[in-house]
């Protein structure tokens, strides 16, 4: 796979372990999960992430390729995302950042104030003060996002890339 990718895998592994860290801490609170759908809208993906994205695709054989990219070019115009089908990601390994986060407790700041929100669904228990443990810093992750990006960016063909992306032009054209 492309290494220009490596700093993004690494992200998306230390998200992937944070996220598993707040939900071991909230334990049966959460429940959102593979096949939770209601956080999925379509999104825009920096360059980075639409690599990813589609590098993901390129690795299963040519049929399921084709199969998705059927499906996303006949649901690219919709509010939700075009991943989906059934309620379950097509490329759920492969997801971007924010899916991997949807629902957690997430801490950011709102003019000159730091709020906490997750989805409704969740934290059912009552109001109850959240441990830093348990919170996502979502300014301090998008910070970190962006210069991962701008690492990928300058590894790559940057002048031909959009600032941001739909998930449909990620699957057809290759950062």
């Amino acid at each position: 796979m492309d290494n220009r990718l490596d700093n993004y895998f690494q992200m998306v592994a230390r998200v992937d372990a944070l996220c598993r860290g707040i939900q071991d801490v909230l334990s049966g609170q959460i429940t959102c999960s593979e096949g939770c759908s209601s956080c999925c809208t379509a999104i825009t993906l920096f360059p980075v992430e639409a690599a990813a994205l589609h590098a993901a695709l390129e690795a299963l054989p040519e049929a399921q390729q084709a199969a998705i990219r059927r499906h996303v070019a006949g649901h690219a115009d919709g509010e939700r995302c075009p991943l989906l089908d059934d309620h379950r990601c097509l490329l759920y390994a492969a997801r971007p950042i924010i899916c991997r986060t949807h629902g957690l407790p997430i801490l950011y700041t709102d003019g000159n104030q730091r709020k906490v929100d997750c989805c409704p669904l969740n934290l059912s228990e009552g109001e109850q003060p959240l441990s830093g443990t348990a919170v996502i810093d979502l300014d301090r992750l998008n910070t970190l996002l962006v210069a991962v990006n701008a690492l990928f960016l300058s590894h790559a063909d940057s002048d031909s890339l959009p600032e941001r992306m739909t998930i449909a032009e990620a699957l057809k054209v290759k950062p």
